[in-house]
């Protein structure tokens, strides 16, 4: 395995702890020193690969939005209404929200509760470009085919991620009475007919 593979690897798995650790113990409980402890690293080294417990936020927000993103575009390539496609989104929220807690825990209770952290490098989108440039693919084709009304891209998207990340609020306070995967065809549906042209 090449020296940069090695670092590549090295780098996730930093980001895979401190995304955990700042998702369970939140951020500012955090220290570098329990990231590195985690991953059995010594301090110095980590501060190899990132600067900062601000910087490392920022590359987590970039990384958990890329994932997401990536899921997002191989829906956006399939050649299915923007009805399937909504289903399809809130299947893949809602399971990473139940096999990936931390990555949706992490933008819920990190990214959009701590901005003081990102104010400088991640201003407005550009650190979940990778998520919100698919999702506008997504209501362009939908307002292109006629399926989706033609609305205010900011409407439609606190529309969208309102039910999603509200359910998934619901689950993490442990108040839905069932699993998040019984409230797929239902949230899907609300949120198609919400859209709908």
């Amino acid at each position: 395995m090449k020296i940069a593979d090695k670092k590549a690897l090295k780098r996730e798995s930093i980001i895979q702890a401190a995304l955990q650790l700042f998702s369970t113990n939140g951020f500012h409980r955090t220290t570098i020193p329990d990231i590195a402890a985690k991953l059995h690293m010594s301090v110095g080294n980590l501060y190899n690969y990132f600067s900062s417990k601000d910087v490392l936020a920022k590359e987590i927000i970039k990384y958990t939005s890329e994932v997401l993103g990536e899921e997002i575009r191989e829906i956006n390539m399939l050649e299915i209404s923007a009805q399937e496609k909504i289903r399809k989104i809130v299947e893949v929220y809602f399971t990473m929200a139940t096999e990936k807690p931390e990555m949706i825990e992490y933008f819920l209770r990190v990214y959009l509760s701590h901005r003081e952290v990102f104010k400088d490098g991640c201003e407005g989108m550009t650190c979940v470009s990778g998520f919100i440039t698919e999702i506008m693919i997504f209501f362009d084709d939908g307002v292109g085919s006629g399926e989706l009304r033609d609305q205010d891209f900011f409407s439609a998207f606190g529309l969208f991620m309102g039910y999603l990340g509200g359910m998934v609020f619901l689950k993490g306070e442990e108040i839905l009475p069932k699993a998040l995967e019984a409230y797929i065809d239902d949230i899907s549906r609300n949120i198609y007919y919400a859209l709908k042209a």
